[in-house]
């Protein structure tokens, strides 16, 4: 081989260098342009969750048995503002109920949610629909709810004759009463209860399903009269335990819409401040329901304390 034929092939392994880097630097350019777009996108849409975020739900056909079809909900809101006599209905004081010497906790409000809806039965069972007879199936769940009014003494005493309303989805996530669920005139898992001399109410319902974004939770509403007047106006939800909600739905009918969406501690509600200003992080810590198993059924208790003094001054 010649010196000249020697020179020539070093020139053209060295331009071949350098065509390779120049090649390798062109993609890495590349790369980290995608790396960036991809980077803005996903700001853009946490910062507008709207965008990307829709919140449904499979929604059983009512008029056919033939299976779920997607519905879609609104994302979980939070409510307007309490006017000053529903955060006063509120309070963070414990009272002890005599003479048992049981110290409860005062109760803050959530979110009333955009499913309510006025003017249902009073009745103890809500597993039935009036309008056609139809029975929610689901696991029975027993549930018992004391209201209590705390006095200028701290002690707490029995609320008698307090409306005490409760709502809630069934076991494939659908609340009734709902227009963009197909659920019009339909009045099943709602209904009131008055509490009695000891400021109780028993409902007899189905253990709650769950819908997409929200924990599973029902809804409760305690007001007070006098005459036409309401003097009393408080709003809150009950959470249960993680591993129970997951365990009912493991068992038909429920397994049907497959395993909860979210655990209490995902959920931004339960996360979130209470409404009423009480607390500002993790207010369905305060709102867990006492459960506990008899045969295939469930007992749930809880306990609602309300600040009756501010109300009658």
């Amino acid at each position: 081989m010649t010196q000249a034929n020697e020179k020539d092939i070093k020139l053209m392994l060295v331009k071949n260098r350098k065509t390779i880097l120049l090649f390798l630097q062109l993609s890495l350019t590349v790369l980290i342009l995608l790396g960036a777009g991809l980077v803005s996108a996903q700001t853009s849409a946490q910062s507008n969750p709207s965008a990307g975020n829709t919140y449904s739900l499979s929604s059983p056909n009512l008029s056919s048995p033939a299976g779920p079809s997607p519905t879609t909900l609104p994302p979980p809101s939070i409510s307007p503002e309490l006017s000053a006599a529903q955060k006063s209905a509120s309070t963070n004081k414990p009272c002890t109920l005599t003479p048992s010497l049981i110290e409860h906790e005062g109760t803050p409000q959530q979110t009333e949610g955009p499913y309510f809806v006025n003017g249902m039965p009073n009745r103890s069972d809500i597993r039935t629909d009036p309008s056609d007879g139809s029975i929610q199936q689901g696991i029975p769940l027993h549930l018992v709810i004391h209201v209590y009014g705390i006095n200028k003494n701290d002690s707490c005493s029995p609320l008698k004759g307090a409306k005490v309303d409760i709502w809630h989805a069934n076991s494939q996530g659908i609340y009734s009463g709902i227009a963009d669920q197909g659920t019009i005139g339909k009045k099943f898992l709602r209904g009131y209860q008055l509490t009695d001399s000891s400021g109780t109410v028993r409902f007899t319902t189905i253990y709650p399903g769950w819908y997409q974004g929200r924990a599973i939770h029902i809804h409760d509403k305690v007001s007070t009269f006098n005459g036409s007047d309401n003097t009393l106006d408080w709003t809150s939800q009950l959470y249960f335990n993680n591993s129970v909600n997951e365990q009912v739905h493991k068992q038909l009918p429920y397994s049907k819409h497959g395993p909860p969406d979210m655990t209490n501690e995902q959920d931004g509600i339960y996360l979130g401040p209470s409404t009423d200003g009480l607390f500002q992080t993790d207010s369905g810590k305060h709102l867990m329901v006492n459960l506990a198993k008899e045969g295939r059924s469930y007992i749930g208790i809880f306990n609602i304390v309300l600040n009756t003094v501010q109300q009658k001054s």
